[in-house]
This record gives structure tokens, C-alpha cells and sequence, in this order.
């Protein structure tokens, strides 16, 4: 299967064409060109005839249909090969009515697959960034750690903390004491004990990334094989809490991999497929699945959780999720126009008075005219502001997953006479918040809660992934806000998160824009579909009733 010969046969039809278009086409040195066409031509998939002298134009005729003869043998490799192997092909210049054709047949690989070992196969657009707990800012690869790892404890949508692999714990003003359930396996096999979890929290509250939200605790000691102390002396009011986040699942590293307690494991992951195996001697309820494959798809493949032994026409139901919110970030701390509150609430202006157009640019995403803080910040407006001047452009951040929201954000600023230019900036680049996000102005920030709205906010406020975290540091008042967090009790953190935001919205820092929900497609006899972290499935309860 040659990607070059396709491409030519796509582009260029019989008739006089020079070597150099070729090669500039197929993007080959002349001599690479050369050695093409020469193989091709004693394949028998065309002539080719050279112009004699420099310049001079060249004949290309065809002898056979490539398009025809290589879709016969894709159709033949995706039902025979497993379906990491052929979904490569779907990626090569294919005529529209040959990519539906072959769409719809791969599809047909995905699903339930009930054997020896009850397996899910589920389409993947992009690959995992991360497993690693630490490293997991994206919810693609937070949806992964969360099946594979396990937290000291969890905490729902109402914010109550429920046991995980601890199975009590004593909180003071000063201390929380946990203690652990016993007998709990790590993925080798070996026991969990208080020291595996003293060295996996001390890691966290040392990374860069995590060090200013866990500042307040000053020590994480191991008093017995089951029993954990985690002291802060100054007040920590939301220290249970942040031991519910994804970040804080307990691992261990052996020589190189990260080992978990999870439901699942991990078996393989790399830029094919990622395949999570079920850990028979999980501490807690087995799942009913054996096996979860993700395989890599072309962007454009639909994401269906489907039963494989339903038909393709056979009904599926959605099941809607939250997809979480999309502001507009102002990159205050850069020394540019952007510092300057006239200009940001110019920007804020012009947002507000076309936001409600959003909605006509992705139908996913509705105009958010109130907060983040979903039913508790209410609506607010404002007022028309002046044009300011502008003596050089404004440099706006361009991501894939925002590019649409993006080009529509330049264009409605460019209309209003802001000067824009836009610097694309990798997926990866912009999880990692590394120097990159840094050398713009202003960016669409899409972010997703991950459980309780109230904690959620908090932690997007300070965990140094976090597009804000560079920007609260150098704002005083905002920072005395943050402070009154380590003694405000938790049940009453949303009158400060609801400050906290209309501060950042009166400053023209933070600039709601839209709320947006995911479709998730199943069909009809996956039973017991739950959504969990990040409004993803939550794999291990789900199941197909089997036909007797």
C-alpha cells in the first residue's frame, strides 16, 4: 500500500506533466521522484515519459485504477487484521465516496465484543498525552488515570467525600489521619501501605505544578503500616478535598512503569492503540468488562459506543454530558497592550455584544452571558467602551480543539478594528502551560470540572496547569482573596468562588464566552452507562446483556 502512488493518482489524471510538479506534489527530492516513478511504471500502474532537456514536459498515462484496487485491499486488511492495524490506511488521500466506504465498514470493528473475553472497542481521535497522574492536565488522559489509579477518597457533584482507599479519617483544624483499608494491591501485586502513600504525596506537594496549592501542609507522615498523618499548622480547610483530585491518585514507580490500584490496567499504550485489562484482584467490585481498546481513528471518524453485534442501522440513544466552559483569558502579566484595563474591556465589549453568535459557529457550545460557576453567579452586563489605540497587533493563541471559536474570535475583533494576529500553538504545548502560552495575549481556555463545582473552581484558580495561575500572582487583591480559602469552611466556598469570579470578570480578565455539552452516542443494549470524571463513561460498570 503506497501513500505516494495514491496521492499522485488523486491529484494528477493522464496527460503531459513535469517530474518537478511531482515532486513538488508528493513532497520528494527529484532523485526520490525518480525512483518512484521507475518502481510504479515496472509495477505496471503507469508510463511515464521524460520530456528530453531541461524544462521540458514529461507524459504521464495511467494503466490502472489505484483508488479501486488498494480500497479492495484495505476492505480486506479490516476484516482479517486487528483493527489497530488498518485504521493507518483511513489516513491516505482517499476520494470522499472510498473514505465513506471504508469508514463504514471499520466501523463495524467497534463495540462490544463478546468471545472468551468481553471487550469494548472504542475509537480514539488522539492519543493519550499521559498515564501519569501527575502529568494528566488534558481530561482525555485524566479519564484514563481515572480508571487505572485510585484515590485515598472521592468526592461527588454535591461535594460529599466518600471512602476509596481509605476507609475512614479524623480531620482537626491542624491534621487529617486517614487510615487504609487493607490488604489493597497495587498492579505487580504487591500491598499498599502508608509508606507507598507518604512518597506519592510528598512527590505531588513537591511538583512545580501543584506546590502552591499544597503550600499549607507542612508534613506527610506514616504512623503505622495502615495509618497516615498529613499536618498543617496554619489551616487547610480544604485538605480532604484535594486529596479527591485526580492528581492525588496513589501510584507507585518500579523500574520505570507506574503502577496502580485501579479497576483496570494498563497493557499497552502507544500511538496505535491504548488497551486497559481488568485487575481481577481489584479491592473493589470487578468490572464486567475484561478488556477497554482505544484505537486511533482519522478527526472526522464518529465517536459511537456500540455493541458489534448490533447492525449499523440499529438504533443508538444519546446521552448528553457536560463538556465544560470556554472563556477568554487576557494574559495580564505580559508587557504588552494587554495590560492596560481599557484595552481589555474593550475586548470585553466586543465579546459580550457577539457572544450570542456562538452557537451559530459550533452548535455544541451555548452563549454563556453569566460564569463559570454554573446557577450561581447570575447575569451581568456591560457597558459600551471607546476604542482604545492600538499601536501593534494583539497576539491571540491558535490550539486545534478551539480553532474554530478562535478564527471567529479574531474575525469579530478584526470587524470592531482590534489588529490581530494569531500564534499556533500545539495541544501538548498549551496542557503543559509551558513558555509558549506565554508569548500571547489573549486565548480561548476551554476547561472541564472534574467533580464538586465549588472545589473544581478553586483548583482551576491555582493548580499550576492552570492558565490563571500566572495571572492571580501578580494581582494583590485577588491574592488576599485566595488567601481567605485555607479558613473558609468548604460548605461555604461559594460566596468566595462567586467574588473571586466577578472580580476576574469585572477586571477583564476572565471572559465567559460558552457552555458546552458532549453527544455521546450508544447504542441500545449497552446497559448501566454512567458518566463520571470529566463527563466521560465510566467503564467500569458497564455492561451488554447477553442473548440466551
Amino acid at each position: 500500500m503506497d501513500k505516494y502512488l495514491l496521492t499522485l493518482w488523486q491529484s494528477i489524471s493522464s496527460g503531459s506533466i513535469k517530474q518537478s510538479e511531482v515532486a513538488d506534489l508528493l513532497q520528494l527530492s527529484p532523485k526520490q521522484t525518480t525512483r518512484y516513478i521507475q518502481k510504479w511504471s515496472k509495477e505496471g500502474w503507469l508510463e511515464f515519459t521524460s520530456g528530453v532537456g531541461r524544462g521540458k514536459v514529461s507524459s504521464l498515462k495511467w494503466n490502472k485504477n489505484v483508488e479501486v484496487f488498494f480500497e479492495e485491499q484495505v476492505m480486506t486488511m479490516i476484516d482479517k487484521d486487528p483493527v489497530e492495524l488498518s485504521s493507518k490506511y483511513l489516513l491516505l488521500d482517499w476520494s470522499p465516496a472510498s473514505k465513506l466506504r471504508l469508514m463504514n465498514k471499520f466501523r463495524d470493528k467497534f463495540g462490544y465484543v463478546q468471545s472468551t473475553n468481553d471487550k469494548l472497542v472504542i475509537p480514539r481521535r488522539y492519543p493519550f498525552l499521559t498515564i501519569h497522574p501527575l502529568e494528566a492536565a488534558d481530561v482525555n488522559s485524566a479519564s484514563l488515570v481515572a480508571n487505572v489509579y485510585n484515590r485515598l477518597v472521592s468526592i461527588d457533584e454535591q461535594g460529599v467525600v466518600s471512602s476509596e482507599l481509605a476507609h475512614s479519617w479524623d480531620v482537626t483544624s491542624t491534621k487529617v489521619r486517614l487510615y487504609l483499608k487493607k490488604d489493597i494491591k497495587f498492579h505487580d501485586g504487591s500491598i499498599l501501605t502508608a509508606d507507598d502513600v507518604v512518597v506519592c504525596l510528598d512527590k505531588l506537594r513537591n511538583n512545580p505544578q501543584y506546590q502552591h496549592l499544597w503550600k499549607p501542609v507542612q508534613q506527610i507522615k506514616a504512623l503505622s503500616p495502615l495509618v497516615i498523618d498529613i499536618y498543617f499548622p496554619t489551616g487547610c480547610s480544604y485538605c480532604l478535598q484535594m486529596l479527591g483530585t485526580m492528581n492525588a491518585s496513589i501510584y507507585k514507580e518500579n523500574k520505570g512503569d507506574v503502577l496502580g490500584t485501579g479497576c483496570f490496567y494498563l497493557e499497552d499504550n502507544n500511538e496505535k492503540k491504548t488497551t486497559l485489562l481488568a485487575f481481577k484482584d481489584y479491592f473493589g467490585e470487578r468490572p464486567l468488562l475484561d478488556v477497554v481498546e482505544f484505537v486511533q481513528v482519522p478527526q472526522e471518524f464518529d465517536v459511537v459506543y456500540r455493541s458489534s453485534a448490533q447492525e449499523e442501522t440499529h438504533a443508538t440513544f444519546q446521552v448528553e454530558s457536560d463538556s465544560g466552559f470556554g472563556v477568554v483569558m487576557m494574559n495580564t502579566y505580559r508587557n504588552t497592550a494587554i495590560q492596560r484595563k481599557d484595552v481589555r474591556d474593550y475586548l470585553h465589549y466586543i465579546i459580550a455584544k457577539n457572544r450570542h453568535e456562538i452557537v451559530q459557529v459550533d452548535s455544541r457550545k451555548l452563549p454563556n452571558h453569566q460564569g463559570c460557576l454554573i446557577g450561581k453567579g447570575g447575569s451581568y452586563a456591560i457597558s459600551e467602551v471607546k476604542r482604545p489605540v492600538f499601536s501593534e497587533p494583539l497576539v491571540l493563541k491558535l490550539v486545534n480543539y478551539t480553532e474554530t471559536t478562535t478564527l471567529w474570535l479574531k474575525d469579530i475583533l478584526e470587524k470592531e478594528g482590534v489588529p490581530v494576529v494569531t500564534k499556533r500553538v500545539s495541544f501538548k504545548d498549551t496542557v503543559s502551560n509551558n513558555a509558549e502560552n506565554e508569548d500571547v495575549d489573549l486565548f480561548i481556555h476551554g476547561e472541564v470540572f472534574e467533580m464538586n463545582q465549588n472545589f473544581s473552581f478553586f483548583y482551576f484558580l491555582l493548580n499550576g496547569y492552570s492558565k490563571l495561575a500566572s495571572i492571580l500572582k501578580k494581582d494583590k487583591k485577588l491574592n488576599s482573596y485566595l488567601e481567605e480559602y485555607l479558613h473558609t469552611p468548604f460548605d461555604k466556598w461559594t460566596t468566595l468562588n462567586v467574588k473571586v469570579e466577578k472580580e476576574l470578570i469585572n477586571k477583564s480578565i476572565m471572559i465567559p464566552l460558552y457552555y458546552a455539552k458532549r453527544q455521546i452516542p450508544f447504542s441500545a443494549d449497552l446497559m448501566n452507562i454512567n458518566i463520571k470524571h470529566f463527563g466521560y463513561v465510566d467503564f467500569s460498570k458497564l455492561w451488554v446483556r447477553p442473548e440466551i
